[in-house]
């Protein structure tokens, strides 16, 4: 089986797109005065195969975005829209934003990040902060991220817009199958496919990028991590998922976990970029943590 990452996946796009990119600078280059290309034919634009390449075209079924498959599917019943703005509930407790505990039974690597979490803990010491590197804090840990959440309801998809880092997730609802796993593009938030069962939203997600992708306190999870979860609204102004994660090589059995959001009817998602030379000092992150302690040796007596 062949497992494409999320920058080998891009990678033969951009190839393409630098390839013409590299001919229009070439052109360019070659004209007079401001830089306008000298008359002439204009170099061949893209032919019907890159086209479908660069627009990411799947064959066999319609894009959610298709007319043809909005009005295929316009005419069910749904029990709920989510449609609206949503921020996590921690009315309770702040702590309220993990998936745990409580934990699953967890194998080696996932006790080790346990151990290596709390010591560092007592330290006052960052572990493991990749979001803090403008890693993708990915799903499920971007659901929880304390920044408001945009979702857009239609019968084919819905799409959600995280705040933090603006990250884009898409669960589709027309009847597709999953991506055949020999051309699967794993991703941070991985691939997501939903269907009613009564007045529930049930979503099965994989396909997820592992490179510094956590849960909680540092938990790893390999590329056979999935995920299912059930949306339902205890009321109007409340959303509920219940998540079911399992990943036979980092834990045993299921770890299930339950979180509610809040409809905020006076929010929006604002533009959010995550920018390295900012988060570089934030006390969460390793490079922060210098940056206090070069401080701190500045103001000691006798500097």
């Amino acid at each position: 089986m062949t497992r494409k990452s999320l920058l080998a996946g891009a990678g033969a796009l951009a190839a393409i797109g630098l390839a013409f990119t590299a001919t229009a600078a070439s052109a360019q280059a070659s004209g007079s005065g401001g830089g306008s290309p000298p008359p002439g034919p204009r170099s061949a634009g893209l032919g019907a195969e890159q086209e479908a390449q660069l627009a990411q075209k799947h064959d066999g079924y319609y894009g959610s975005l298709a007319p043809e498959n909005l009005k295929n599917c316009a005419k069910r019943k749904v029990p709920f829209d989510l449609t609206g703005t949503w921020f996590i509930n921690l009315r309770h407790s702040f702590a309220d934003f993990m998936f745990g505990p409580p934990y699953p039974e967890f194998y080696a690597a996932g006790q080790q990040a346990m151990k290596e979490a709390e010591e560092a803990r007592k330290a006052g010491k960052p572990y493991r902060d990749s979001i803090g590197e403008c890693y993708p804090a990915g799903v499920p840990m971007i659901e929880t991220r304390v920044w408001p959440v945009g979702m857009i309801q239609l019968p084919t998809v819905i799409w959600i817009t995280y705040a933090f880092t603006n990250s884009y997730r898409a669960i589709y609802l027309d009847d597709r199958k999953f991506t055949d796993p020999d051309i699967a593009v794993y991703t941070y938030n991985g691939e997501s496919i939903g269907h009613w069962e009564g007045n529930k939203l049930v979503v099965h997600a994989k396909y997820f990028e592992t490179n510094k992708h956590y849960i909680d306190m540092g938990i790893p999870i390999d590329d056979k991590f999935e995920m299912t979860e059930i949306y339902s609204m205890p009321d109007k102004e409340t959303l509920q998922i219940d998540a079911i994660m399992t990943d036979p090589t980092m834990w045993k059995g299921e770890w299930k976990s339950t979180h509610r959001w809040i409809r905020q009817h006076y929010s929006d998602v604002p533009e959010v970029e995550c920018l390295p030379n900012l988060n570089a000092h934030l006390p969460s992150t390793e490079e922060g943590q210098a940056a206090i302690k070069a401080r701190e040796e500045e103001k000691a007596p006798g500097k």
